[in-house]
């Protein structure tokens, strides 16, 4: 399939009951990029997913997926798409291998056919010393992977990523990013939800960040934290006495819980002052990120 926009969304709304899930939300993901969804818990973007899978109609609002209906054209959609679910769903009876080539009977692939991509799918992801092995005897890590493998088996050309590194250490997550970076110079088209902001800094094209349904901005990750913040972030102790000087030197500030973060296009300039005038302060500078943004668009309080 050759579409320049693989996903489009325009004033996108799913409402269950009262609850507004997603309020008035347009997108689109373009063919060959990764595309990310932030945001807190609640804030829409499973949902979204979830109509761009086709398993949940919209209220209103238009949505199309290779030019397509997912209300209307669910099956051809679905042909096309591979997804990764945030929880582990992998059949314990089987190993490895027999998870992914049970899979391909569900796209209708041969036999002989799904035995080649599964062990390409394998050697790809570093799995083919572990094709006979029990799903429950392998890492978190290893799992993950077979998650991606598994959803790769009919050659997709849309990728989801619900939470694609979830629970895992720093050398599984490395090497996960590892392989949709390959995916994404390959010209495979991927989505991802994630609360991970290094991740996404690190993966994303462009995303988006949502809160309470709606999104909130747009872009790359590099544009997005030169959007809101010009130049390096002063942190110090949120003491009484850092308080009382930065209040003398009329220092705007704000607090972080047991932190104080200033943001000023002079950061060297004011450290430099902050540290000869403010005596026993213990001041850091350090470059801003896709983090700082988030937190500053929606907050700091916590979401269950």
């Amino acid at each position: 399939m050759t579409i320049s926009h693989i996903i489009r969304a325009q004033t996108l709304e799913k409402r269950y009951g009262d609850l507004i899930a997603v309020n008035n939300v347009s997108f689109t993901v373009r063919e060959g990029e990764l595309f990310g969804f932030l945001g807190p818990n609640g804030a829409g973007k499973t949902t979204i997913m979830r109509m761009i899978q086709c398993v949940s109609p919209r209220t209103s609002g238009d949505l199309s997926v290779f030019s397509l209906d997912p209300d209307k054209d669910g099956r051809k959609i679905r042909a096309h798409i591979g997804v990764v679910p945030q929880e582990t769903n992998l059949d314990p009876d089987l190993t490895v291998q027999d998870n992914i080539l049970v899979y391909a009977r569900f796209f209708g692939i041969s036999h002989n056919e799904a035995v080649l991509r599964t062990e390409e799918l394998l050697s790809f992801f570093d799995l083919t010393q572990k094709r006979d092995t029990p799903i429950e005897s392998l890492s978190g890590g290893m799992k993950r992977r077979l998650l991606l493998a598994r959803a790769l088996i009919n050659r997709p050309s849309l990728l989801i990523l619900d939470e694609p590194t979830i629970g895992l250490d720093p050398q599984a997550r490395h090497h996960i990013w590892e392989r949709l970076i390959r995916l994404k110079h390959e010209g495979n088209t991927i989505v991802l939800t994630t609360h991970y902001l290094d991740e996404a800094a690190r993966l994303c094209d462009r995303l988006v960040i949502m809160d309470q349904g709606q999104i909130l901005i747009e872009g790359s990750p590099s544009t997005l934290v030169s959007q809101y913040f010009s130049s390096d972030i002063i942190e110090t102790d949120n003491e009484p006495d850092v308080r009382r000087c930065l209040d003398i030197h009329k220092v705007s500030y704000e607090i972080a819980g047991e932190t104080i973060q200033i943001h000023n296009p002079h950061t060297r300039d004011l450290t430099d002052n902050l540290l000869a005038s403010c005596s026993g302060v213990r001041i850091s500078r350090r470059p801003a990120t896709l983090e700082d943004v988030f937190l500053l668009l929606t907050g700091r309080r916590i979401r269950e």
